[in-house]
């Protein structure tokens, strides 16, 4: 690359090559952006900071918050709020809906977001991430309630993850493939360091909680001993076996070189889809996936046409390399059948 396009370059562009994205998403973007660079610094200070730990407090599903996932809702709804692009947003961490202040001007977009994916694995070290997607407000009524957040994935306009590793990495689709950006601490910016990411469409390679398996489903035993199984089995080669417990980390592997994650639906939970969240989750990976020529289901239908039918809704998740997908995804329609 012999010029640095940074992410509002990038996004001009987008905007102006047939009009691709309208002012009001780019400049959207280029506030998730910033949100994003701000809870980076947060994460590096770690214990400097005072940011590692739990914050004694649970989020709507019950689960222990870290100070860290408040700081970061925090900081991407104040970032937000003002801008005149947004209408509402909604977030893992949060009961409802947050409405932009009649105080500020009033955008037509929905801002959903995990403001910080893998928070486990904080005090550790390990890379963690923030999720995000955008869908447009329906027009045809004034206002916003949760409902209007309940379209199907296939709705959205953006959608994206930054990735806190070794490295800051935006990721990004506006429908149009998906392209990385690298922040660049000396400049205080992102970096378009990867156009047109695509996923090998085969893989030797896996991401899944091993220790679960005593509860998932038949398909799901199948697929995995099939890889076990190696070259004497019935898929004739290695695999090999990665996971990270976050899930902005195992996607950006399988993004930067292929490979198949999975969380299933379990026994432990019969009532419930899956573990990951629809929307905050599921939908923007799943689009991201696709977007670089992989694929995503629940097991049983794409993800993207999933309708929700609540705000916190749960699914199951198999998405990365294409053939891998279609595989498990077509052991679960044998066993329908």
């Amino acid at each position: 690359m012999t010029s640095k396009i940074s992410l509002t370059r990038y996004l001009v562009e987008q905007q102006r090559v047939d009009g691709k994205i309208p002012a009001q998403l780019r400049l959207l973007l280029e506030v998730v952006a910033r949100a994003c660079k701000s809870i980076s610094q947060a994460v590096n200070k770690g214990a400097l900071g005072g940011v590692l730990g739990t914050a004694g407090s649970e989020n709507v599903q019950g689960e222990v918050q870290k100070k860290l996932d408040i700081i970061s809702n925090e900081v991407l709804i104040e970032a937000n709020e003002w801008g005149g692009h947004l209408a509402a947003m909604a977030s893992e961490e949060m009961d409802t809906i947050h409405l932009v202040p009649s105080r500020y001007p009033q955008g037509e977009y929905l801002l959903m977001f995990d403001p910080l994916d893998g928070s486990s694995n904080i005090d550790v070290n390990v890379s963690i991430g923030t999720i995000f997607s955008v869908m447009k407000k329906p027009d045809d009524h004034p206002g916003v309630s949760e409902a209007d957040f309940l379209q199907p994935g296939s709705q959205q306009v953006a959608a994206g993850y930054c990735v806190y590793g070794p490295q800051t990495t935006l990721v990004l689709t506006v429908g149009d493939g998906v392209a990385m950006f690298t922040l660049d601490r000396e400049q205080g910016s992102f970096v378009l360091t990867q156009e047109n990411v695509q996923i090998p469409a085969d893989t030797k390679e896996f991401a899944i909680n091993m220790s679960n398996m005593r509860h998932w489903d038949a398909p799901v035993k199948r697929y995995i001993d099939e890889c076990l199984a190696g070259k004497e089995g019935p898929r004739g080669k290695d695999f090999n076996m990665r996971w990270i417990a976050s899930m902005v980390a195992d996607v950006h592997r399988i993004l930067t070189r292929g490979g198949v994650f999975m969380y299933p639906w379990d026994k432990r939970e019969p009532e419930k889809a899956g573990k990951l969240r629809l929307m905050y989750e599921a939908n923007p990976m799943a689009w991201l996936v696709e977007q670089a020529g992989g694929a995503a289901t629940n097991g049983r239908q794409r993800i993207l046409d999933l309708q929700p039918t609540k705000l916190h809704e749960r699914v199951a998740v198999f998405l990365g390399s294409k053939n891998e997908v279609d595989r498990v995804t077509s052991y679960h329609a044998a066993e329908k059948t």
